[in-house]
């Protein structure tokens, strides 16, 4: 399955262990991340130098080819907020995850669109398992 993974850029790089993670379990599963590039270090200076507007049309096309979105929503961002809306709003099943304890905002936690999935998770071990759950949910939407 194509996976759209996303997580903050510009806001923040705070939670980029579990953006690793997140991505290491979609590919080791054999899925396809086109956002790969966002989990690694050098995120932030490869985005910048790309068109705002080239950034949109493919985020967006990603997203409409993806089977599912996947958000790291640890750090705040007005990216991330959008692309979970725009993804639920075409009917894309959708994981919001968090590190326990951080404050996430209320758009996110009191949203019961019956395609969210908002889960905590207290260590990067735990990442994995929230992951391959959320997939095999995907699996008997396909």
């Amino acid at each position: 399955m194509d996976i759209y993974f996303a997580c903050s850029i510009t806001g923040g790089r705070q939670a980029e262990a579990a953006y690793q993670v997140i991505v290491q379990t979609l590919e080791a599963a054999g899925h396809t991340v086109p956002t790969a590039h966002l989990s690694q270090p050098d995120a932030l200076s490869m985005e910048a130098i790309v068109d705002p507007y080239v950034v949109f049309r493919r985020d967006i096309e990603w997203i409409n080819t993806a089977q599912a979105l996947i958000a790291e929503v640890s750090t705040p961002s007005h990216g991330v907020g959008y692309e979970v809306a725009y993804a639920l709003s075409i009917g894309k099943p959708v994981l919001c995850c968090y590190l326990d304890g951080i404050p996430v905002s209320k758009m996110i936690t009191g949203n019961t669109h019956p395609r969210l999935q908002v889960r905590a998770y207290r260590s990067l071990e735990e990442i994995q398992p929230l992951v391959r759950q959320f997939l095999q949910q995907v699996d008997l939407l396909y």
